[in-house]
């Protein structure tokens, strides 16, 4: 899978979300997207990332930007983690590892010497005409949406 790239278009995405309704991402031609990807529901880096989003969504919003997470995990997982931490956004179940494959995020990592294959934690910024505007790789998970922000300043 090669790399994405700045001014690419975005790879096309069908999925179900927490409530188990398809989400594509042509639903949201003419705004910017903030797509996330994060390993697991319920974890505390991706809590904190989850937390920062809700809690600078409406600024966000008011900015022009939809907020899309993405996991591999279940529309019951993050049904869960979405009502637990009152997450005002979208979250994609990727059971199939379609999505992360397409964005390049399944790759492999490593914990206590074992290798293992995982979502890597990456965020895409998605202009109104579908193409990539900014990509962070090394996501700051408690002031993702800020660090989001400078990226486009």
């Amino acid at each position: 899978m090669e790399e994405l790239k700045i001014g690419e278009i975005a790879p096309p995405f069908s999925a179900k979300n927490q409530n188990g309704e398809t989400v594509s991402l042509s639903d949201f031609k003419g705004k910017k997207v903030i797509l996330y990807f994060y390993p697991k529901d319920n974890t505390p880096g991706c809590t904190a990332e989850a937390c920062d989003f809700r809690d600078n969504y409406q600024s966000l919003t008011n900015k022009g930007f939809e907020v899309i997470g993405v996991s591999t995990d279940d529309e019951k997982s993050h049904k869960k983690f979405e009502t637990k931490f009152e997450l005002p956004f979208t979250l994609i179940a990727d059971t199939d590892k379609e999505i992360v494959e397409k964005y390049g995020v399944w790759v492999e990592k490593s914990m206590y010497g074992k290798k293992y294959m995982g979502t890597a934690r990456k965020t895409f910024l998605i202009d109104e005409e579908g193409k990539i505007a900014a990509i962070i790789d090394k996501v700051d998970t408690k002031n993702s949406s800020q660090q989001l922000l400078d990226a486009i300043a």
